[in-house]
């Protein structure tokens, strides 16, 4: 099924640049940045062309009816983000439970600029003992890139900006319609 995802990637002039690590079972995708729907799409297409699998985590509200079954079958798994429900462990105890396990996150953790990344995927991380992918999705030279794996120390104040800075200089969707 990867070469439909392929061609689909060359008809709408995009290419991929690098994979996860063969032999990489546990890992979770930071994807930045994130500003538009489409990046969603994007990222459904290059899971698909690179022939790996992962879940993400997306606003309960995305799971109900009359849609919602689709976000689950493609690895979706809804958080209730009203209420602290210790996510983080749940999803390290996902990581422990299952031999095979990828998430994909936009650590904004909305679509919108933001001064301060969410850091709910780096306590995963450090955790469950796992890499952290960065994945650029650089609209203006219609790239994605899948970068070496990061391997968090337990440092936050020192590795997020080690993390960040894989992102410099990469624009968005939404960044091409801005006049700087």
């Amino acid at each position: 099924m990867g070469w439909l995802w392929r061609i689909i990637l060359k008809i709408i002039h995009w290419e991929i640049e690098g994979d996860i690590p063969a032999g990489l079972n546990k890992f979770i995708i930071v994807v930045a940045p994130h500003t538009s729907n489409w990046d969603f799409l994007l990222g459904i297409i290059a899971r698909g062309a690179r022939g790996f699998h992962s879940n993400f985590l997306g606003k309960s509200s995305l799971f109900t009816p009359p849609f919602g079954f689709i976000f689950k079958a493609i690895g979706g798994i809804p958080v209730d983000r009203s209420r602290n429900n210790k996510l983080v462990d749940q999803v390290v105890r996902e990581v422990e439970r299952r031999p095979k396990f990828g998430l994909a996150v936009a650590p904004e953790g909305t679509r919108k600029k933001v001064v301060q990344w969410k850091t709910g995927f780096y306590f995963i991380a450090v955790k469950a003992g796992i890499p952290i992918i960065p994945v650029q999705f650089d609209w203006e030279k219609r790239a994605v890139r899948f970068l070496d794996p990061f391997y968090p120390t337990g440092d936050l104040s020192r590795d997020l900006p080690t993390i960040q800075s894989k992102f410099t200089n990469i624009r968005g969707k939404a960044d091409l319609h801005k006049h700087i």
